[in-house]
């Protein structure tokens, strides 16, 4: 029997009320628009279409984005104009949230695990089997939380729940930015990531840090790239320093290609010719150096070949860079590093070195600079255990991991994305319980004892403290957009609310909401929204708080641009002087390469491999979908007697081993072999099984010796020619790189 009107009415006037977006300051009289369930009465067809703002959560980012919903489906996905990250952009992943919304692959229900299957149970059971569990341990510290690195009030309330139960918590990024944000921290005294100005910039120098593609922020970046490109009369100049040939590298004036590890070599040769030749600021010269100059950094000069042979590039080029880079005339400058630059042994000292450059030049706090981020508006989202919450785990880290005894894992997949000799996998094996709320069913989450599914985040309350932001306090708010299209899906927030009442752990006064009744996450939500409407400032503003709640649903969050960090370098911190320690893996005999993987502009580090329209989206440099490939150099792949489409067995030490298509290009360094990561997946529903093959799974493992970071980009190996070759699926279709002839080239001079 179907629904009726009335039923109707009645159900989506509770559950389903969202705030329609709309582009401006004032609230509209008419703010609420109700929406339709997932099945429709026939006669509530009307063909209207409603905006609702909320958040992207298809990827770290956290772009604010309006969701288009007719008769209760979303249909469409834009960028939010009004939110300050992104500003009216969106990436193509965010595109994507429909498909995961409607998935054929989604987990609809709990599941249990019955020997070597799962099989489905209730909501009651699932909850009573993880209390049993959780209240009889005699040793809670054996308890240990795993999610992706938390924000916001979500964020709060993982630490709470951790804290008031005694375990811990540990957050997984496959590729982790541990590096750049000890960097910042050492350079700068700055625990948040800063703004990097581009679009005022008028001459950029980049370290690996593919910022157009998938660094960080690339939404942002690549607005503030088109800013610096065409924003004023002077078009900026950038320079890209990468071992790779990325879609930022095709993107600049310039590309250097440096040897894997030798960047940060480059950058201390650049700061050594920039002091004696007298370019940069003489006190931070002064204190860069410990009073030494120039003299104290005589082990980098340009002219040494060691330097030469670190870092592959010429003297003279070194020099040119230096005075470029220095040039009163070129400012404002800004040197960033990230990506492959901090994926080494050295990789704190390579992100140190390029930092502070921007230290010598006088390139911080400063329009087109490095800008500082101020604290959250709200103290609780700010203090030492939350924003614990938002860093990563080092792979270190997970190597020296206590096993834990019960473990609950949120939202992520070590187990795919980790190298062997983390042993995550050895891990979970050893845990007595193992929880996974997961939408779909991925490699880790099918070796759970118990899955909880998700909603997506489309369903979900939510919010956000963007990390990096944009210079100023921002909160982003995530609402619900359409009914839950599962009746049997939870939110993850409200489940481990749920979870501390039954066990008694009194997280609901912890959290300030005891005066509410089985609070949920929306009700944290508008606990922190109240005390923003309090402090009466920022974009939105009401002389009621259910005003001032609609007003930023309908905007997409809040933020107050008057609120700036103007603090400066608290204390700089002097170079290190020493020669660092690059140490990149042995390959098993034969020809050896060193390996630059890479995230993939589409589905990212493969949290999204699950998503066709993903899969099927071209790489911005060989348009090749669907598949892993090696880039190989152009005439190295002829030496080798290697077409496009011929089969290579790629082999790192250990003897771990995958086998790939090659793909030729004129771009790619002689002595290198780039590899997409993300594929490979061996669970993960049907559109990500079977396709290509795990790059990560040939790392090495090694670490950055200051932090433990893992080295991602320090691995070295052989390439054999197979018997089999294939045509590689991309949308070039027979036309594929290749050198120019530069007597046919028409070269333009260099920007005034």
């Amino acid at each position: 029997m179907g629904i009726t009107r009335r039923q109707f009415l009645k159900w989506s006037g509770v559950s389903a009320v969202g705030a329609v977006a709309f582009n401006g300051c004032l609230i509209p009289e008419q703010e609420l628009q109700i929406e339709s369930p997932v099945f429709l009465p026939e006669d509530l067809v009307n063909g209207i279409d409603n905006w609702y703002a909320t958040l992207c959560r298809m990827d770290p980012e956290g772009c604010g984005i309006i969701i288009r919903v007719v008769e209760g489906r979303a249909k469409k996905v834009e960028g939010n104009p009004d939110y300050p990250i992104n500003q009216g952009k969106h990436h193509a992943r965010s595109e994507a949230g429909l498909q995961a919304l409607y998935h054929p692959d989604r987990i609809s229900e709990p599941l249990a695990r019955e020997g070597d299957a799962h099989v489905p149970i209730s909501w009651d059971e699932a909850r009573r089997r993880i209390v049993d569990r959780m209240a009889g341990m005699s040793d809670r510290s054996k308890f240990l939380l795993v999610t992706q690195p938390l924000r916001g009030h979500q964020a709060l309330l993982a630490s709470e729940f951790v804290k008031a139960y005694g375990g811990r918590s540990m957050a997984y990024e496959t590729l982790e930015q541990v590096t750049l944000r000890r960097s910042i921290l050492e350079v700068f005294g700055q625990e948040r990531l800063p703004v990097f100005d581009i679009q005022a910039c008028k001459y950029l120098l980049s370290f690996g840090a593919d910022f157009l593609s998938t660094w960080v922020s690339p939404v942002k970046y690549s607005r503030g790239y088109g800013e610096l490109r065409q924003g004023s009369s002077r078009r900026g100049l950038h320079v890209q320093v990468d071992p790779r040939f990325s879609m930022t590298a095709a993107n600049a004036d310039e590309w250097v290609p440096v040897k894997p590890g030798g960047e940060g070599v480059l950058a201390m040769s650049m700061a050594y010719v920039i002091m004696r030749d007298g370019l940069g600021d003489q006190a931070a010269a002064d204190a860069l150096t410990g009073g030494g100059g120039h003299e104290a950094l005589s082990a980098f000069s340009p002219d040494s070949q060691q330097v030469r042979d670190a870092t592959g590039v010429e003297a003279g080029r070194i020099k040119e860079l230096a005075h470029a880079f220095a040039d009163p005339r070129n400012r404002p400058v800004m040197a960033i590093g990230g990506g492959s630059a901090g994926a080494h042994t050295s990789g704190l000292f390579n992100l140190r070195a390029i930092y502070s450059l921007n230290v010598l030049v006088g390139s911080v706090n400063t329009p087109g600079g490095i800008q500082f981020n101020p604290p959250p508006p709200l103290p609780e989202l700010s203090t030492t255990d939350v924003m614990a919450m938002g860093v990563p785990a080092s792979y270190r880290e997970w190597k020296e991991m206590d096993r834990p005894q019960v473990l609950m894992i949120r939202g992520v997949n070590p187990v795919h994305g980790l190298p062997a000799d983390a042993n995550f996998r050895a891990a979970v094996e050893g845990a007595e319980f193992v929880v996974a709320f997961s939408s779909f069913m991925d490699e880790t989450t099918a070796m759970a004892d118990l899955v909880l599914p998700e909603h997506t985040y489309l369903e979900d309350w939510g919010d956000d403290v963007p990390d990096p932001g944009p210079g100023y306090q921002v909160i982003g708010f995530q609402q619900p957009v359409v009914s839950p299209f599962h009746a049997g899906t939870r939110g993850f927030a409200d489940e481990l609310m749920a979870l501390g009442r039954a066990l008694g752990l009194d997280l609901d006064s912890r959290l300030g909401l005891a005066n509410v009744t089985d609070p949920t996450m929306e009700d944290l939500l508008k606990s922190g929204a109240e005390k923003l409407w309090e402090v009466d400032r920022g974009s939105v503003r009401a002389s009621s708080f259910d005003g001032f709640w609609n007003g930023v649903l309908q905007r997409g969050g809040w933020w107050d641009t008057g609120t700036v960090d103007n603090s400066g370098i608290r204390n700089i911190s002097p170079l290190d002087t020493a020669w660092p320690d690059i140490s990149i893996s042995d390959a098993p005999g034969g020809r050896a390469f060193n390996l630059v993987p890479f995230v993939s502009n589409s589905i990212g580090d493969g949290h999204l491999a699950h998503l066709p329209w993903l899969q099927a989206t071209p790489d911005p440099i060989t348009t090749i979908v669907w598949h892993t490939w090696v880039e190989m150099n152009t005439r190295t792949a002829e030496e080798m007697g290697l077409s496009k489409g011929d089969m290579v067995v790629v082999t790192a030490e250990g003897n771990r081993t995958v086998e790939a298509p090659v793909y030729p290009h004129p771009a790619v360094p002689p002595d290198t072999v780039s590899m997409p990561i993300g594929q490979g997946h061996t669970a993960f529903g049907q559109y990500a099984e079977g396709v290509g093959v795990n790059t990560l799974s040939l790392l090495a493992g090694l670490t950055d010796s200051s932090t433990g970071a893992l080295a991602w980009a320090a691995t070295r190996v052989r390439v054999v020619k197979s018997n089999l070759s294939i045509d590689i699926p991309r949308f070039e279709g027979n036309q594929f790189a290749e050198e120019a002839d530069e007597q046919a080239i028409i070269k333009i001079t260099k920007p005034e």
